[in-house]
């Protein structure tokens, strides 16, 4: 499966806008903007002086140590009109978004350019819109009732939740001991082992403990259980107080929304929006490949809004519970020696397309995951990542 979350790749855009400084005058009349084939080179903008659309200009050109801020993200979205926190006058829920004139016209391209170059132009795909609501029994089915599930922490003081394979810990140790001096933790970043160095060091100084120290070796929440006594656990202190003793062991927490369907509200009409595009391709596989008449290989896209109840929401639009995925699922023949081929086109496909509609190069990298890493219905996974502001992701 071919899959593009768009919030992450809009988040991409939004980052390359900072970078090189695209400026919106008061007007809308005049764009800092790059080729024409880029997503944000044809926005619309209506205005009562201006009927024609702005003259695309040449990009500035940038450094590659240019830094982007979160903070600076956020408030060039709100500032010019791309994005606003849903229900921002109400009492806002975290993880819910509304698009602006310039950042609905903006994601509205982004699906434009991929439906055309990704269904459009190819003769061996096809397109489908299928329903958020589906019956229960495909997700009983696909195993998402029972399995689509994060691994949930709690902090018992600040009354936080976080998500523990996010949470990172480690033991820090004298290079002649095995025992632990103490114990430090820290959220998933790209900086996260300098940071929990400092951490430690400060830690040892403080309890009057000097190096050499081993490396430390950090490792997620989900490790700890495994590895750790309960007594040791109880060390690790919680991300949001820095203290120890105030987190939950791990647990498992569905990430579906649950709704009713119909008049009643018992077990009967428990239903879920959609954590994902592909079930809806893959139970209309019949329905498509006999009315399209396709033939093996081919693929079935689809562009659509998921829900996923996270944990967490963070990071802006980069970790939300609403979102809208670009789907793809190409079918291939079955045979052992058919799926490297077509694994390796789709990569290549993927890559030159994220790079023919703007996105900077020196900011995409290539993610392979290792086998045991692997989902249990997958023979090879490749993720394209992108280097935003809070470390380097998918």
């Amino acid at each position: 499966g071919v899959s593009r979350h768009i919030m992450q790749l809009f988040g991409a855009f939004l980052v390359l806008i900072c970078i090189e400084n695209i400026i919106v005058t008061k007007g809308m009349q005049r764009y800092l903007l790059s080729r024409n084939r880029h997503p944000i080179s044809s926005v619309k903008v209506r205005s009562k002086n201006v009927r024609s659309s702005p003259t695309p200009l040449q990009m500035t050109t940038v450094e590659d140590n240019t830094v982007v801020k979160m903070d600076d993200l956020v408030n060039l979205c709100k500032r010019k009109g791309f994005i606003f926190q849903s229900s921002e006058i109400y009492s806002p829920m975290a993880g819910f978004f509304d698009y602006g004139p310039l950042g609905v016209e903006l994601k509205n391209n982004i699906k434009k350019l991929w439906w055309r170059d990704i269904v459009q132009k190819r003769a061996d795909i096809v397109g489908l819109d299928s329903s958020i609501i589906a019956s229960p029994s495909i997700w009983q089915a696909s195993g998402h009732i029972a399995g689509f599930s994060d691994p949930m922490v709690d902090c018992k003081e600040s009354k936080l939740r976080f998500r523990a394979d996010q949470v990172f810990w480690a033991a820090l140790k004298k290079e002649s001991s095995e025992e632990a001096v103490c114990y430090v933790s820290i959220m998933e970043s790209d900086t996260m082992q300098s940071e929990a160095t400092k951490v430690a060091l400060k830690k040892a100084k403080t309890l009057g403990v000097s190096g050499p120290f081993q490396p430390l070796k950090l490792q997620d929440l989900t490790v700890a259980v495994s590895e750790l006594s309960e007594e040791a656990y109880s060390q690790i202190p919680s991300p949001a107080t820095g203290l120890p003793g105030h987190l939950t062991r791990p647990r498992d927490f569905n990430l579906m929304f649950q709704t009713s369907v119909g008049a009643m509200s018992d077990a009967s009409a428990v239903a879920y929006l959609r954590p994902e595009t592909a079930q809806g391709i893959f139970t209309n596989f019949a329905n498509v490949q006999r009315t399209a008449r396709m033939k093996v290989p081919f693929g079935i896209a689809q562009i659509g809004k998921a829900f996923r109840n996270e944990i967490t929401p963070r990071n802006f639009i980069f970790r939300s519970r609403e979102f809208e995925q670009m789907e793809l699922e190409y079918f291939i023949p079955p045979d052992d020696d058919a799926w490297p081929k077509f694994h390796a086109e789709w990569i290549e496909t993927c890559w030159d397309w994220l790079k023919s509609i703007g996105l900077r190069e020196d900011l995409m990298f290539r993610c392979v995951h290792e086998d045991h890493k692997l989902a249990h219905y997958a023979r090879a996974c490749t993720d394209v990542t992108f280097k935003f502001p809070f470390g380097t992701q998918a």
